[in-house]
């Protein structure tokens, strides 16, 4: 028996060009006795609360029947969506998948476990399935899964424990191999985590695992694809092209046997590079592209700033977009240092993206005059700076205003975390590409750019430079934060790995600098709130998994 895994990139709510998108897909796999689509690939993922408009689920069931009608003499398939529950007590749907065989509906198999954790919210939504779905086809019984259903049963990946663990229930049901409809977001590691745990679980129960995920960026949340197939050992047999879009078959009876040659295995794995920063260029590649193009942008623009942020946030539109649709504006006011001008317009020749020059010197002269009175006989401090960066992100607002372009925001994970950063200046923008990306890794993405062209794309100038923000004589970052390395590592421990205060004295950290570090966080709160939405990379993000309080008191 033959199974196709369409790994497809759908858009959130385009019901007919999903629909389309499959029957194509389902075209190509001619030849298969089965095909297995992601999870709630009709509808897109996530399409969070449109799943609370009846109509969208209506529709949603109207393009499944028409796509069963236009699929008859095409390979059955599993197709992912929302089935009204008519039981419902608050929660109005299932999470399932429906299989489309002989031009009809079959039957549609439900998903159990509902996570609640993190970015995801489905028991707002969905009922779980009560009982083991076993899909019979020919001479195989196929344990049908969706997602977290396999999640349960792994210790390779922090999360809540279930009362139920629907893989087992599926072997118990006389299932000789197990399917799974995914979509589970990228984070930098998180395939290696992936593998191991279907690795183990084919081990465990004897019998392979086919995994199918999403692929595309969708809002915040970016889906790497890398679907797979393990064999009854344990033995990864297939694994489909990661952050791009594939078809791979897998022939069952080979996979059951534990039969499945070496030679053949390895030929049909494709070839991925697991270095973080592979992962994360390409995760914030696809993430632009898709957030650009599926909110039907025709560009993007940027400050230029000469940095090595909006130098890597360039680069990474460049790439996504191609550089003819790529903005940079650079925007000197007199603390702008020659170099740093110097350093962006090498970088945009590099890159071959147009710039556009704007001064703000006489801008910044007038909000002087107007605000003279009122701010008499008191000092500059940061509110001067501040004024620097809202006239840049207004100038920045109106090319994206009158040129149709998205502006990109260029603050890193290190800023806003600790608020270094400045509302409705800097923080202005469409999409904050790399607001999950730490200082450090920036650092680390540049330089790994270069090496993976032999070239130099981001100048050595730029990576060499103090940072600053240029918006004082002399300002360095360090005037206002700790070093770079000390602070993302207090905020990876702090954020990402939930680590306490007294667990960051206990490693060697001074009270003074944990305290600081762990105010500015919190106090940073209401800016992350009115944030551009960023593209997840790291376990945990600043965006929809994030929900702090805004008006509260520290502890």
């Amino acid at each position: 028996m033959k199974i196709a895994l369409l790994q497809l990139n759908p858009i959130v709510g385009d019901l007919q060009g999903n629909s389309m998108k499959i029957a194509t897909a389902l075209a190509q796999a001619a030849g298969a006795d089965l095909a297995v689509t992601s999870e709630l690939a009709l509808l897109g993922y996530p399409p969070r609360d449109l799943l609370l408009n009846s109509d969208f689920i209506d529709h949603s069931w109207v393009s499944l029947r028409r796509l069963a009608a236009e699929a008859m003499d095409l390979p059955p398939v599993l197709v992912g969506l929302a089935e009204p529950n008519p039981n419902s007590v608050g929660r109005p749907l299932f999470n399932c998948a429906a299989l489309l065989r002989h031009g009809k509906v079959e039957r549609t198999f439900k998903k159990t476990l509902l996570p609640t954790y993190d970015v995801f919210d489905e028991d707002r939504y969905f009922e779980p399935a009560g009982e083991a779905q076993i899909l019979e086809l020919g001479a195989e019984r196929l344990g049908l899964s969706i997602c977290e259903d396999i999640w349960n049963d792994s210790d390779f990946w922090r999360r809540r424990r279930y009362h139920t663990d629907p893989v087992a229930e599926l072997a118990r049901a006389g299932a000789g191999a197990i399917i799974n409809l995914s979509a589970s977001p990228f984070t930098v590691g998180k395939q290696e985590h992936r593998e191991a745990m279907l690795k183990e679980l084919a081990k465990k129960h004897r019998m392979p695992f086919l995994y199918v995920n999403q692929v595309g960026g969708n809002d915040d949340l970016v889906f790497d694809g890398r679907s797979m197939a393990f064999d009854g050992e344990g033995r990864l047999a297939a694994r489909a092209r990661g952050f791009q879009e594939d078809i791979i078959m897998v022939d069952l009876s080979q996979l059951s046997r534990g039969q499945a040659e070496e030679k053949a295995r390895a030929g049909s794995i494709a070839e991925d590079d697991f270095a973080p920063e592979s992962e994360i260029w390409r995760a914030l590649v696809l993430g632009t592209r898709d957030y650009v193009t599926k909110c039907r942008f025709s560009g993007v623009l940027l400050g230029l700033s000469g940095g090595i942020d909006s130098s890597i946030v360039a680069a990474i539109a460049a790439s996504a977009l191609g550089p003819e649709n790529v903005l940079g504006v650079i925007m000197p006011s007199p603390f702008t240092s020659g170099r740093s001008i110097k350093d962006a317009q090498m970088l945009a020749q590099t890159l071959g993206i147009r710039t556009m020059t704007l001064g703000i010197t006489e801008i910044m002269r007038s909000f002087e005059q107007e605000l003279a009175v009122p701010f008499q006989g008191l000092d500059k401090d940061v509110t001067e700076e501040n004024i620097q960066a809202r006239i840049r992100g207004n100038l920045l607002m109106a090319l994206s205003n009158k040129f149709g372009l998205v502006l990109l925001t260029t603050g890193n994970k290190s800023e806003l975390a600790v608020g270094y950063c400045t509302i409705y200046g800097d923080m202005s923008g469409g999409l904050a590409v790399i607001s999950d990306v730490p200082k450090t890794m920036v650092y680390r993405l540049a330089r790994w750019l270069n090496a993976s062209q032999r070239k130099e794309i981001i100048p050595a100038s730029i990576l060499n430079k103090p940072p600053t923000a240029e918006l004082r004589f002399g300002q360095t970052d360090q005037d206002s934060l700790p070093p770079y390395e000390i602070l993302d590592d207090i905020l990876e421990r702090y954020i990402e790995q939930h680590q306490s205060r007294e667990d960051l004295l206990a490693i060697g950290y001074e009270k003074e600098m944990v305290e600081r570090v762990l105010c500015m966080v919190k106090n940073a709160e209401f800016k992350r709130r009115q944030a551009a939405p960023g593209l997840k990379v790291t376990d945990r993000a600043f965006g929809s998994g994030w929900r702090m309080p805004v008006a509260s008191r520290s502890w």
